[in-house]
């Protein structure tokens, strides 16, 4: 009965998170009124996409017993690139496609490197920050680079596809996110992400590729956080080589504040969402109560230090 109440918690933490922090900005005066309206959550499930999408491909990477520092540099990078491609006048379809592609460019370097030449995730990655938003600043001639229009700003930010007055990002979060899901937990591939991630020495005796695997976990993720580029350039309407700076940060902190291990073997793309909702309302509320940006980032620090402590307390009772 004990082991169950505490599984059923270790599910249910990143809901009662949520709700926590939802109730702690509704009952301030300053943010009451406004906070708990639908047009604000509406804002909140908007502002959470880019993380989202961002978080269902570290999810992979991390339950893999992986990590990924190069995420933001990957979405000003990829911006960069569509911006650049509209710029030239390519219609919309070959740019979403040569974005997605060009994230898991980056990603399928990362793994190569990782899984080649044995190195761990956080040098090669952080190595890979520098080069990504390098090449960033080099493509756009360290400015912004601005065109026109195109049918990518409406259709991802404002669009209502359904007409249930949610952008059109908004769905292709919720619909990834079930793909996503479902691939982890009922494809021979998902179950190996979990093995390798679990123990890669035990995976690779039992016959799983583990170089190869690699190199597609983080060549898949790196198209997700490309598609993460494609909503950020739909947000700004422009390709902006400085942007997401830090962002790898949120997205980390909602895959571990959802459940999953630093250690790998552990997460679900739920508990992923979740952690994005959280981060998302995080920010919102502290917007609203007039809180400062570098207050902000504080707080964001201290929610990436208690989810890490909280894992390591799990990690140490299944141990024990």
């Amino acid at each position: 009965m004990n082991d169950s109440l505490k599984s059923l918690l270790a599910k249910a933490g990143p809901f009662l998170g949520l709700l926590v922090v939802i109730a702690l900005f509704s009952i301030p005066a300053e943010t009451r009124e406004f906070f708990l309206t639908y047009h604000n959550f509406k804002t909140i499930f908007t502002q959470t996409v880019i993380v989202a999408i961002g978080a269902l491909g570290m999810t992979k990477i991390i339950v893999s017993g992986g990590i990924d520092l190069s995420v933001g540099s990957s979405i000003a990078f990829t911006s960069v690139v569509g911006a650049l491609l509209i710029q030239q006048g390519w219609s919309t379809a070959p740019v979403v496609l040569a974005m997605i592609l060009s994230g898991g460019l980056i990603g399928l370097l990362n793994g190569a490197a990782i899984a080649g030449l044995r190195m761990t995730p956080f040098i090669i990655t952080l190595g890979t920050l520098g080069v990504a938003r390098g090449s960033a600043k080099w493509l756009a001639d360290n400015q912004t680079v601005n065109y026109e229009s195109s049918p990518i700003n409406a259709w991802m930010t404002t669009a209502d596809p359904f007409g249930y007055a949610l952008p059109a990002g908004v769905w292709v979060a919720l619909v990834l996110a079930v793909l996503t899901a479902v691939m982890l937990r009922n494809t021979v591939f998902g179950r190996h992400i979990f093995a390798l991630g679990s123990n890669e020495a035990t995976a690779r005796l039992c016959g799983i590729p583990t170089t190869r695997l690699k190199i597609c976990i983080y060549a898949l993720a790196g198209c997700f956080f490309g598609l993460a580029g494609l909503f950020q350039l739909s947000r700004l309407r422009q390709g902006d080589p400085t942007v997401a700076v830090g962002l790898e940060l949120d997205i980390i902190a909602a895959v571990i504040i959802g459940g999953a291990s630093l250690n790998g073997g552990v997460g679900t793309i739920l508990g992923s969402m979740i952690g994005a909702l959280i981060m998302a309302v995080l920010r919102n509320g502290s917007q609203q109560m007039g809180w400062p940006t570098y207050f902000q980032e504080i707080i964001i620090g201290l929610v990436i230090i208690v989810a890490v402590f909280v894992d390591r307390l799990r990690q140490g009772k299944e141990k024990v």
